[in-house]
């Protein structure tokens, strides 16, 4: 048995715990920076993190000379510094990490030389990294006073919501907030989860009312995307969405078929050159325009297709493999704007049927909520709009409220 756990390569097999629980050490920074979380049983989770961080540490101990375990050990406070930060109060789950992550830094088979700089470099990221999250929260972070008032789960339970009152300098507000309920990530019993991470910045705020509302009456309802459709194209015939250039191609689109000038960016010259007033500034599809408006842009015909009348060198040069016209499909989006040519990725909600709106995404029902009787939300709307893209992470100063 010593001579088993004295072999070189039981160690670095055994190393590779160190890495693993590194990771794991990484995987709960990620979720500080992107998730809230929410202990259930603070015990359970202290018992559970400190028995997976004393094996750990054993073991990182028994292979502190190894190259895996000397990196881990240097990973493992500076990945902590977001939790500690962001999850601050939370010692169930950040003790046992730091006091392993210290312990395990002090006794690696790394030298004194590296170690005492690392521990330098951790403290200082530690204080600055205190300090500006510090002095953010104290300068940038709202005062008003928010009280919730009304908190559930929609029909279907794919939402939850809040009811806000925010006390301030204007008499007030009563705000609803919207959130997915089933973006959650829950661990150990997802009946009776130990701990749960949510999502941050999933919230959106579908109903702001000032001054305070005295009363609420905030309701539910089921309906289907048929339904829905109808009353919408009763309210306006000019309901946009944004799609993407597959969408587009799958719904019968052309390329050249949502090309547009942009009024916003054309001098009022321009704009009279071409019969149009100064106060145009609605996008100008290039399909309803004469063969004159589109020559003053530089830009020619043929059949459903459009190219550069008269490129420059610098287009000839970027384009030498072109055959004849040099059509806007092969422009990059910098050289439509050389044009005043921009693609248009909007399609009205009445261009379309109810299968269409289906390979969209749009479920056959969902949840619809009313606020003093006036719709607030539409799971319809939520769905097209992409309201809740559980899947995207985006970096931002909103990740530290």
């Amino acid at each position: 048995m010593k001579n088993f756990l004295s072999n070189v390569w039981t160690k670095r097999v055994m190393a590779l715990i160190s890495a693993g629980y590194a990771y794991l050490v990484c995987y709960l920074c990620y979720y500080a920076i992107f998730y809230d979380i929410h202990i259930t049983s603070s015990v359970s989770v202290c018992l559970l993190t400190s028995g997976i961080s004393i094996i750990a540490l054993i073991v990182m101990l028994y292979t502190r000379r190894q190259l895996i375990t000397r990196i881990a050990s240097f990973v493992i406070l500076p990945a902590m510094l977001p939790v500690v930060i962001l999850y601050f109060g939370e010692w169930s789950i950040i003790l046992p990490i730091m006091i392993t992550g210290a312990s395990i830094l002090l006794f690696s088979g790394a030298g004194e030389g590296a170690k005492t700089a690392w521990g330098t470099i951790t403290i200082l990221l530690y204080i600055f990294g205190a300090l500006g999250y510090f002095l953010f929260t104290s300068f940038f972070m709202a005062t008003a006073k928010e009280t919730v008032i009304e908190s559930g789960i929609s029909p279907s339970g794919k939402y939850r919501y809040r009811v806000v009152n925010t006390e301030d300098s204007s008499n007030g507000s009563t705000t609803v907030y919207v959130e997915p309920n089933y973006a959650d990530v829950s661990f150990f019993n997802n009946e009776n989860p130990m701990v749960t991470f949510t999502l941050k910045n999933m919230e959106r705020a579908v109903h702001i009312e000032r001054p305070i509302a005295e009363n609420i009456d905030l309701q539910w309802e089921t309906q289907f995307r048929e339904d829905i459709t109808k009353q919408l194209n009763k309210i306006s015939d000019k309901i946009a969405f944004t799609v993407t250039d597959e969408e587009l191609e799958k719904f019968g689109y052309t390329f050249d078929s949502k090309l547009n000038i942009s009024m916003s960016d054309i001098e009022a010259e321009d704009k009279f050159a071409i019969g149009k007033t100064a106060h145009d500034v609605d996008p100008l599809p290039l399909d309803n325009m004469n063969t004159n408006q589109l020559a003053y842009f530089g830009i020619g015909k043929e059949g459903d297709r459009y190219y550069v009348l008269n490129p420059d060198a610098e287009l000839l040069a970027n384009h030498e493999d072109s055959v004849g016209n040099i059509y806007f499909s092969e422009l990059t989006e910098k050289e439509m704007k050389q044009f005043s040519v921009e693609k248009n990725h909007t399609i009205y909600l009445n261009e379309l049927n109810d299968e269409q709106l289906a390979e969209l995404g749009v479920s056959d029902e969902g949840d619809i909520m009313t606020f003093n009787g006036k719709v607030c939300f539409r799971f319809y709307i939520a769905e097209l709009g992409d309201y809740y893209d559980i899947d995207s992470r985006k970096l931002s100063l909103d990740l530290l409220t």
